[in-house]
């Protein structure tokens, strides 16, 4: 559309999500009508090679082995940071000091303090930022919580969520930056996720009691030694809602044979919700309202009556993927850049999650209930 304002884009890191946000700007582009004309215009890698061969698959104009030029380069309006955990911080800061927007994967950042600052410094500066916490975008995700909000499982009684994958399962694969303690362990990488849900559709949490457990002590270090395993393979974790709802979340990444179970159930006095990643275009749901002899969970199907679904398939039941809740997640920051809506998760939600991991973290290792307020 002539006229429109240009989003240039330049993306830190070319691996797996790198390669995720890459695809979801190039969909968001064709499934929603943007206000902003999306142009990829750099990537950085590790290398000038790795860039290169990054620019040439996902459709950059330009590439660099260099994240700072990148930075810097006033060509740029919003940098995306796909880079290890560690780097966030240091990434992020320059990208805000030069002006730039920012959409940063998560975790924010590896400790309370860094994310902190990393929301104040956008705030003061006056740019906008993203979290990548994408299934959060996932249409009967809002559907659960339109569901929950109007009343229809009555009071809501307790919470269940998991967040398990065995990428990490083998005691042979290499000792990598997820398991630098900076790394942040699987509450970090992958439970930060189900406390994401836990509070999208519950609200916030008031307190927690936290039990982190490291199974396998030590892994390869890459050059015929072993490195010791200091964070979290597995952390679980109560939960009192401020609703007075109580719950728990669960972290794993050596579940043996789960891929992406990213699930919850919610219980209600009127009803409960269940879904899994696993199946990520149903929602089941049980009415105690259904005459007895009639009662069950229901499976409800995604379809175009559940937005944005409809802006990827007309057909109900077709089904959308992990990408294409990247593209709900980039077209909703696009949104908010454009000046027509709020942030929809800013690096002030990114801090309100690590802050949740820390208390998790410190009440096992305390042994008792720990406040999770973020002031």
């Amino acid at each position: 559309m002539p006229g429109r304002p240009g989003l240039r884009i330049g993306l830190i890191g070319a691996g797996f999500m790198g390669k995720a946000h890459a695809i979801g700007f190039a969909t968001a582009r064709t499934a929603f009508d943007l206000p902003m004309d999306i142009e990829l215009r750099t990537v950085a890698d590790i290398t000038e090679e790795a860039a290169a061969a990054a620019a040439g698959k996902f459709g950059f104009a330009r590439w660099t082995g260099d994240w700072r030029t990148m930075v810097r380069d006033p060509e740029i309006d919003l940098i995306d940071i796909t880079a290890p955990n560690a780097l966030h911080r240091e990434m992020a800061l320059a990208a805000i000091a030069a002006g730039k927007h920012v959409y940063c994967e998560k975790p924010l950042a590896t400790n309370v303090p860094d994310a902190r600052e990393m929301a104040d410094a956008a705030e003061a500066r006056g740019v906008k930022t993203q979290v990548g916490f994408n299934y959060l975008c996932n249409p009967v995700l809002r559907l659960a919580k339109e569901m929950i909000a109007a009343g229809e499982l009555g009071r809501i009684r307790s919470y269940r969520g998991l967040h398990c994958e065995d990428y990490m399962a083998d005691p042979g694969s290499p000792f990598g930056f997820r398991h630098e303690p900076e790394g942040g362990g699987a509450l970090a990488d992958i439970g930060s996720h189900a406390l994401a849900t836990a509070e999208f559709l519950l609200g916030p949490v008031a307190e927690v009691m936290g039990d982190c457990a490291t199974v396998i002590a030590e892994r390869p270090d890459g050059r015929g030694g072993r490195r010791r395993v200091e964070v979290d393979d597995i952390a679980r974790a109560f939960l009192r809602f401020e609703s007075g709802a109580t719950g728990s979340v669960e972290a794993s990444w050596v579940a043996t044979g789960r891929k992406m179970q990213h699930d919850f159930e919610v219980y209600g006095s009127e009803g409960s919700l269940a879904f899994s990643q696993e199946r990520l275009n149903e929602l089941r749901f049980y009415s105690a309202a259904d005459a007895p002899g009639r009662r069950g969970f229901r499976r409800i199907e995604a379809a175009p009556e559940h937005p944005p679904y409809g802006n990827f398939c007309v057909a109900p039941g077709h089904q959308i993927g992990f990408n294409d809740l990247k593209a709900i997640e980039v077209a909703g920051f696009v949104d908010a850049l454009a000046g027509l809506g709020p942030e929809p998760f800013g690096f002030r939600g990114g801090l309100r999650i690590q802050t949740l991991v820390e208390a998790i973290r410190r009440s096992s290792a305390e042994r008792r209930w720990i406040g999770a307020s973020t002031r």
